[in-house]
């Protein structure tokens, strides 16, 4: 494949496609950043951050429901969930890499360009639906925040965060390292106050060593399997397998067979490294809540602000309520970072135009705080505890839709040459594919009937 002057590709017809490359998504940041240096350790640094961009969609509000109330209902027995769940993203998002790099396409370029008109347009949609389900999960995340810190609102906290759309345009201004910088700053916020949560929360380590050891009873207990399914199924998010097929471009390598291979090991290395931080923050949430909540009698807790309430009088430490709801704040704000190009990227990919960043922004953000608004004035904190539910349900439904073609392409010799997935390889994906799917199903009826009982 060339490319022109400027470093975009120029319209050849690859093998396996239907068209010429597209101009690509974020075209302001494709291959800017040069990768120099020939001792691995350079070469690692080159490629270091767009995993850590990915890594956000693991540990963002949405998530903390449901590990929260695993860990205060069953101890430390889900442990095993969150790593399944973790390695399972492994898999995908190191494949959601490879089709970057090996083709140039991101994930919605390529089902722009194998599929139908129509059924891109529907992908499209869906997938639209889910940004605005996530982007609404950042939002009362940040809200409940702002209301934790600072006793602001719900509703006024909700306004607040719309404002982080200036903070989103002037990051995307001033360059993309910039940007992966102050995202991994957030992660390590993150990762430091729930350090701080488990050292005086005191863990019984040996349980908590053998709960990393998937055990039968979770499938013998339909509640402790609902919350599992809810771990599980709502863990790989559908727009971080677009996002992650598109910033990796962002990296200037040489696109030779040898070239590709290279940025392809590295990337993994990438999103392996930062994944293993989502992995850590999961898992302290849920050890957390086992040793203060679980150890205590508190086995009711599921909300984030009955957490919140309870994390200072039961552990005895001052501060503690604070440092758990600063670690949510850099959460859903480290969440609306990623989500403004995962938005910008589906767009631009499976529309093949090209809007505004401040604009698309604002039509997300929109989107998602008129239900969040309208839900905190009238229904108050529990009501946006149930949004917070119904926003992973949506995501839990459109996530096969951009999982099974990321598996199909990267499986394809035509389309990926030498970098096809070995078949082993596309057994393992299609497997977990499968089970991503059959759970987000279960999950989802299990939800309705809860609602409707």
């Amino acid at each position: 494949m060339s490319t022109d002057d400027v470093g975009l590709p120029s319209a050849v017809v690859e093998p396996g496609w239907r068209t010429p490359r597209l101009t690509p998504s974020l075209a302001e940041v494709y291959r800017t950043i040069p990768v120099t240096g020939t001792g691995w350790w350079r070469k690692a640094l080159a490629f270091a951050g767009p995993g850590y961009l990915v890594a956000v969609g693991y540990m963002d509000p949405s998530n903390w429901a449901t590990d929260l109330a695993g860990g205060a209902q069953f101890g430390y027995t889900l442990l095993s969930v969150i790593l399944i769940s973790n390695l399972m993203a492994i898999l995908l998002q190191g494949l959601s890499a490879k089709l970057g790099i090996v083709t140039g396409r991101d994930l919605a370029q390529a089902c722009r360009d194998h599929y139908s008109r129509p059924v891109s347009f529907g992908l499209w949609i869906l997938c639209e639906i889910a940004i605005a389900a996530c982007d609404l999960a950042e939002v009362i995340g940040s809200a409940i925040a702002l209301n934790l810190l600072f006793g602001i609102s719900l509703p006024w906290g909700i306004a607040i965060t719309s404002l982080d759309v200036l903070l989103v345009l002037y990051l995307q201004n001033k360059g993309f390292r910039l940007l992966e910088a102050l995202v991994i700053a957030l992660i390590v916020t993150i990762a430091g106050c729930f350090l701080f949560e488990i050292v005086i929360s005191r863990p019984d380590w040996g349980p908590l060593a053998l709960g990393f050891v998937p055990s039968t009873s979770i499938l013998a207990d339909r509640d402790k399997l609902y919350i599992a399914i809810g771990i599980l199924g709502a863990t790989v998010m559908p727009h971080n397998l677009y996002l992650h097929s598109s910033i990796v471009q962002t990296r200037r390598y040489e696109e030779s067979a040898a070239g590709k291979r290279e940025a392809v090991k590295y990337a993994f290395l990438d999103s392996t490294i930062a994944l293993s931080f989502a992995l850590f923050i999961n898992a302290a949430i849920l050890i957390v809540a086992a040793a203060t909540f679980h150890r205590s009698g508190h086995t009711g807790v599921a909300e984030i602000q009955d957490a919140y309430k309870l994390l200072t009088p039961l552990l005895g430490v001052a501060g503690a309520s604070a440092v758990f709801a600063l670690a949510l704040l850099a959460s859903g704000q480290n969440s609306t970072l990623t989500g403004t190009l995962a938005g910008q990227i589906v767009m631009e990919g499976f529309l093949n135009i090209r809007i505004r960043p401040w604009l698309r922004r604002l039509i997300t953000r929109g989107v998602a705080i008129v239900p969040a608004a309208l839900t905190a004035i009238f229904f108050g904190a529990s009501g946006t505890a149930r949004l917070l539910i119904l926003s992973q349900v949506i995501l839990s439904l459109q996530l096969s839709f951009a999982v099974f073609p990321l598996v199909r392409f990267t499986s394809e010799r035509a389309k990926m040459g030498e970098f096809t997935n070995s078949l082993w390889l596309t057994a393992l994906a299609y497997a977990t594919a499968a089970v991503i799917a059959a759970l987000n199903v279960w999950l989802l009826a299990l939800t309705l009937r809860g609602w409707f009982a």
